[in-house]
């Protein structure tokens, strides 16, 4: 099992969780860096900026690595799609004092401490092999929980201040037209819910009254507004998704699969803010 070093304390918690992912597939298959490259046609170097946290690795490496582990390499695929919004924004704000104060010096015992797994190497503690602790190394984690809490808090804020914004005249802001009847009310208890498309283009962008969403990650399984909203401009683009039930099933999985193949997107069946894009124009 490979002994890790802990990643970047400022390391976006979406990437984290990627790269603590893809640490466990490399190791459950007792592969070395060498094999890695061999297998999936990154270079060894590349494996070692992806699984260190120093670069995101491609769409196409994660599913390479997923395959070889025997995983479904949806789940992962997905993960990829927020660790990239995460990497982004990582890249537009600069690093936080506290975070380069953390940065372990070259040769002390926080860049060298061997661990046993992945998740043990995110979770590193000095004082487990015998060194004292920074006094603020406790504080910087509980600093970096706090703020990725912070964080999902800000965007979810964001999101529903945006979709509440009506056209005031100053600021040139677009409004979404409103929620069917039957999305907005819900259903009546013991019964399933109704969706309608009422499908219409507003400022550019098209809405069927069930949903407003433009980056909700949609795949097999899930249910709710958000997926008759994109089965409705499924049907509008021309993609047949069976009936707008809200339950994305094969039917729905195909039609977004044909839509993303015509567009260039990758035909994965999940629905994201890519996909999104596409449906709403």
């Amino acid at each position: 099992m490979s002994r890790w070093k802990a990643l970047p304390a400022e390391l976006d918690p979406r990437v984290r969780q990627l790269v603590v992912r893809l640490r466990q597939l490399k190791d459950h298959g007792d592969l070395s860096m060498h094999r890695l490259a061999a297998k999936t046609g990154y270079s060894r170097k590349s494996w070692e900026r992806y699984l260190h946290g120093r670069s995101l690795p491609p769409r196409e490496a994660v599913e390479a690595l997923a395959r070889i582990g025997g995983e479904d390499p949806t789940r992962l695929l997905v993960l990829h799609e927020l660790a990239a919004e995460g990497w982004e924004r990582g890249r537009r704000s600069p690093s936080p004092p506290e975070a380069a104060a953390a940065r372990p010096e070259s040769g002390t015992a926080d860049s060298a401490a061997p661990v046993n797994s992945a998740d043990q190497a995110d979770q590193a503690d000095p004082a487990a092999v015998g060194k004292p602790a920074r006094p603020h190394g406790r504080a910087l984690r509980v600093a970096v929980a706090a703020g990725a809490v912070a964080l999902v808090l800000a965007v979810s804020s964001a999101v529903l201040l945006v979709v509440r914004l009506t056209d005031d005249g100053t600021g040139g802001r677009t409004t979404a037209p409103p929620l069917s009847t039957a999305a907005a009310s819900g259903p009546e208890p013991g019964s399933p819910p109704v969706y309608t498309c009422h499908v219409q283009r507003v400022h550019g962008q098209w809405y069927a009254g069930n949903s407003r969403t433009r980056d909700a990650i949609l795949g097999q399984g899930q249910a709710g507004a958000d997926v008759a909203e994109a089965q409705c401009l499924l049907r509008r683009a021309g993609f047949s998704p069976g009936a707008v039930d809200g339950i994305y099933g094969p039917r729905t999985e195909a039609a977004v699969k044909d839509l993303q193949h015509r567009v260039g997107l990758p035909p994965d069946g999940i629905v994201g803010p890519h996909t999104w894009k596409v449906l709403r124009g």
